[in-house]
């Protein structure tokens, strides 16, 4: 049996599903019905996922106001409208420009506008590796100034043993 989907808002169980294509790209977004209702979402009809997840919420006339300002890029001229169409940015200035549309949108779709995506294995123990190597680096400079030169020596050839298995992994 599969786990029940997620909301993408709340984390609770999604009984709504909506997918949408757009430049033959399939968009999805799983909802609850309290995230759904408070969504808006009565009537299929007439909408994109754009225009749902990048609405301003009832009697927020701030965020409406800071929406509609937003009328196009000055670097490439892709309009607000645009965006809500496809579901697409025009170029990279784009970002800046479109900052609060993308922001609502991001946080209705990914819990939050920040990525927090995985970090490949290899990436976590190179860090690692390189975490510890400037850590003994720190120890053997406070070593030398200490004039502990037996302390140094070991913290000088645990470094070197480090970055060997460094450069083996590398080679690898």
């Amino acid at each position: 049996m599969s786990k029940p989907l997620k909301c993408d808002v709340c984390d609770e169980n999604a009984t709504v599903h909506l997918t949408q294509i757009i430049n033959n790209q399939i968009h999805k977004i799983d909802l609850c019905e309290s995230c759904a209702e408070e969504k808006g979402i009565t009537n299929p009809d007439g909408y994109s996922l754009a225009d749902l997840l990048v609405k301003p919420e009832k009697g927020s006339e701030e965020a409406a106001e800071s929406l509609e300002s937003l009328d196009e890029c000055p670097e490439c001229g892709y309009t607000q409208k645009e965006f809500k169409k496809t579901g697409r940015l025009g170029c990279e200035y784009c970002y800046e420009t479109f900052r609060p549309l993308l922001g609502r949108a991001l946080e209705g779709m990914h819990r939050g506008d920040q990525h927090k995506g995985k970090v490949p294995e290899e990436a976590l123990e190179r860090k690692s590796y390189e975490d510890r190597i400037n850590s003994l680096e720190s120890d053997l400079q406070k070593a030398i100034a200490n004039e502990q030169y037996e302390e140094a020596a070991q913290f000088r050839d645990e470094i070197l043993e480090l970055k060997k298995s460094l450069e083996a992994e590398e080679t690898t």
